[in-house]
């Protein structure tokens, strides 16, 4: 194992606005390359002009915010996947198949995850408005 130096392993601020730039420029690859990254934008920002109408509270605006941050974060991870196998197997391969697959699904249970809170934070609010 490989010691670092003083030097590396001291604290830089430079460096760590480094590893920010690294960030996101993942993030502009993220929303360059993945279409459904646009489509949780769509919906977030509908949210959040439904939470803005409703005057909902702190507590439900955290939730809102977490549940969508779960689901940002999960697509984040599945674009790293798929862009790492097509790298690592560009030919048809079933366990590459597998792979983005059970990656698209952690996508699909951030995303019910978020709409059940959606449907628990804003129903009560729809409910009310509709009466």
């Amino acid at each position: 194992m490989e010691h670092q130096s003083k030097d590396s392993a001291r604290f830089s601020l430079i460096k760590r606005a480094k590893s920010f730039t690294h960030a996101f420029r993942g993030l502009s690859i993220l929303f360059k390359s993945t279409h459904n990254a646009w489509i949780h934008i769509a919906v977030f920002v509908v949210v959040v002009l439904l939470g803005k109408l409703f005057h909902i509270t702190h507590i439900e605006w955290a939730l809102v915010l977490l549940a969508s941050g779960f689901v940002f974060s999960a697509e984040a991870f599945n674009t790293a996947i798929e862009i790492d196998i097509n790298l690592t197997s560009p030919e048809y391969h079933p366990y590459a198949k597998d792979t983005k697959d059970v990656a698209a699904g952690a996508v699909l249970i951030a995303a019910i995850t978020a709409v059940c809170i959606g449907v628990c934070v804003f129903g009560p609010y729809v409910i009310s408005f509709l009466r």
